[in-house]
């Protein structure tokens, strides 16, 4: 990771996937980490399942906290669909980490949309790294860690040490989850470290 440059990570999913919560971590761990941070989150509909994009910059100096198209170092994507929706952002040479998972919005469940056809070829095609978040999560018992499953993914890109995101997961998260999700972020690190 450069230190003068800001990186870019663009997070993506829909609402009650824990976006907004692994936005959170993944600040908290660059600010333990010495590095300035800035964070934007957009969420309209969220609680429908609707779509929720957060950008979070940070480096040495940081003006902005906006992506702009071909801007993201990293885009970090709880759900196929929304990768897809969110890959104008990925800059050249950025990285794609998906959760293969799909999720059908509201416009296809009522036969008033379609599909993307062919997401997963698209998103290969894409060079992502699809990562099978939701059955690590099942397989360490904890389903709802698909978020911190997939911050372990992204920390095996980052050169925060891995106390620091330890720390900030027992900080942020409910206390009677904390072993769950620590336990979640190792999993998602060591399927990345290995991918």
């Amino acid at each position: 990771m450069p230190n003068k440059s800001a990186i870019t990570v663009l997070l993506c999913g829909v609402g009650g996937q824990g976006t907004i919560l692994a936005a959170d971590i993944l600040a908290h761990a660059a600010i333990a980490s010495g590095i300035t941070v800035k964070v934007s989150e957009i969420h309209g509909m969220a609680q429908r399942g609707g779509a929720v994009t957060t950008v979070v910059r940070f480096g040495e100096k940081v003006n902005t906290m906006v992506a702009d198209l071909g801007c993201a170092d990293c885009v970090v994507s709880f759900e196929t669909t929304e990768a897809l929706r969110n890959l104008p952002y990925l800059k050249e040479g950025g990285y794609l980490l998906v959760a293969d998972e799909t999720i059908k919005p509201m416009p296809v469940q009522t036969g008033k949309a379609a599909m993307p056809a062919n997401a997963h070829q698209k998103l290969q095609d894409n060079n992502a790294t699809i990562i099978p978040a939701g059955e690590l999560a099942r397989t360490i018992g904890s389903p709802k860690s698909v978020n911190v499953v997939l911050l372990g993914a992204l920390s095996s890109r980052l050169d925060f040490p891995v106390s620091a995101w330890e720390q900030v997961i027992r900080d942020r998260v409910p206390q009677k989850t904390i072993d769950a999700n620590i336990k979640a972020f190792h999993a998602g690190r060591d399927f990345a470290l290995k991918a």
